[in-house]
């Protein structure tokens, strides 16, 4: 078989943009594909169809990554807290899955794919190095038989545990793009986020950035402070930033998982396309050259970050952009004259538009346990929370 000719991650980084992919497991839970709780991906060997299908609409909308559907899929995550799943699947059964769907998807495009891990139960239950390494190297094994293109460590939210990720993965020889989930606070056991980005960078990481938790603009704060962090210790890897596709103002440390709606009552925070092209625009300037999106980031908002940025990428549009064109010109052919007056840039980049939900409060009260890696309450369990476990939570939320 003839040798690839596309560009790989890091040549494609060096002369331009890279568009990642958006959010799998919310999309996917909404379509009815994957359970919330433990956000697992079985659906990549019981319902291929509706993975490959987002997928695909991912590549119409101009994403540069398929990312392979192997969000949570290590061993110990899929037995963890009662998921009846991995008593019939392995993590390998599902990576294998989801490897082959994305590169069917990629190559009806000029996209790569990359296979990711991300934090794992064994290192919240204190369990050490050596056990969590041995979940990472089982992941990666596969990636490696299925010729990925390169490697994510995501959805990180202790340095400690996303150093150990990146060894495995340099062992590779791929290029490896690391990305936490936290904020300008830094990690949870007090890490500032300057120094995630700088340990990162020293552990190998060619890129390096944040997922998840905050909302794009949140995000793009704490990415210019891993800017700043990396400049001062002389280090240079690409930048990368893949955040929620909702708003996050008034969230607190751990992002949208200490807001009341998360997960089910998310959608009055949604983030317009609009907003997304500012996203694009503010991350390029900002110097992020992999900009894609993570949960609640749907198709249509990573054809806006394409939209906003096809001088960047050298003319190329979106396939999805036949049928769309920015700033709602389409609109000049609308039957009511005051929506015909909104077919003009002016109009939607200066909207703020209203929750459609009259009584809402303006802002959400977080909530925050403060605990992490460590404790008790986090020590891997396989089967499920007791009724009478549930007890003692609900009445420690109650006392809050």
């Amino acid at each position: 078989m003839a040798k690839s000719t596309r560009k790989g991650l890091l040549d494609r980084l060096r002369d331009g943009i890279v568009v990642g992919d958006g959010g799998f497991v919310f999309s996917l839970e909404k379509r009815g594909y994957v359970k919330a709780g433990p956000w697992t991906p079985e659906a990549a060997v019981e319902h291929p169809d509706a993975v490959r299908s987002l997928h695909r609409e991912f590549l119409r909308a101009g994403a540069d990554v398929m990312q392979a559907f192997t969000f949570y899929a290590s061993d110990d995550k899929l037995v963890n807290r009662g998921n009846e799943a991995g008593k019939k699947y392995t993590g390998a059964d599902i990576n294998e899955a989801a490897c082959r769907i994305a590169r069917e998807v990629a190559n009806e495009g000029d996209a790569l794919v990359a296979g990711g891990i991300s934090q794992t139960p064994t290192y919240l239950s204190g369990l050490g190095k050596a056990s969590v390494q041995q979940e990472f190297r089982k992941q990666v094994d596969v990636f490696i038989k299925n010729k990925c293109d390169f490697l994510i460590c995501e959805y990180f939210e202790h340095i400690e545990e996303m150093e150990w990720a990146i060894e495995v993965c340099k062992g590779t020889g791929l290029p490896v793009a690391a990305t936490m989930c936290v904020g300008e606070e830094g990690d949870l056991h007090g890490v500032d986020v300057g120094a995630c980005a700088v340990r990162m960078a020293k552990a190998g990481a060619e890129v390096v950035g944040l997922n998840c938790h905050f909302d794009p603009f949140r995000m793009l704060d704490a990415i210019a402070l891993m800017k700043g962090a990396l400049d001062k210790a002389g280090l240079k890897p690409y930048l990368m930033a893949q955040p929620l596709a909702y708003h996050t103002p008034d969230a607190s440390k751990q992002g949208f998982i200490d807001l009341p709606e998360f997960p089910f009552g998310l959608e009055p925070r949604v983030c317009t396309r609009w907003d997304m092209q500012r996203y694009a625009r503010r991350a390029f300037d900002l110097g992020v050259r992999y900009i894609g999106g993570c949960c609640g980031f749907e198709s249509y908002h990573i054809r806006a970050v394409s939209e906003e940025l096809v001088k960047e990428r050298g003319g190329r549009s979106p396939l999805s952009s036949q049928k769309h064109e920015p700033w709602g010109e389409g609109l000049k052919m609308h039957t009511k004259p005051w929506v015909r007056a909104r077919a003009r840039k002016s109009y939607w980049e200066g909207l703020q538009p209203s929750t459609g939900r009259p009584h809402s409060s303006a802002f959400s009260r977080p909530d925050n346990w403060g605990v992490t890696q460590g404790d008790a309450e986090l020590k891997q369990k396989h089967e499920a929370t007791t009724n009478a476990e549930l007890q003692k939570v609900f009445a420690k939320s109650a006392a809050k």
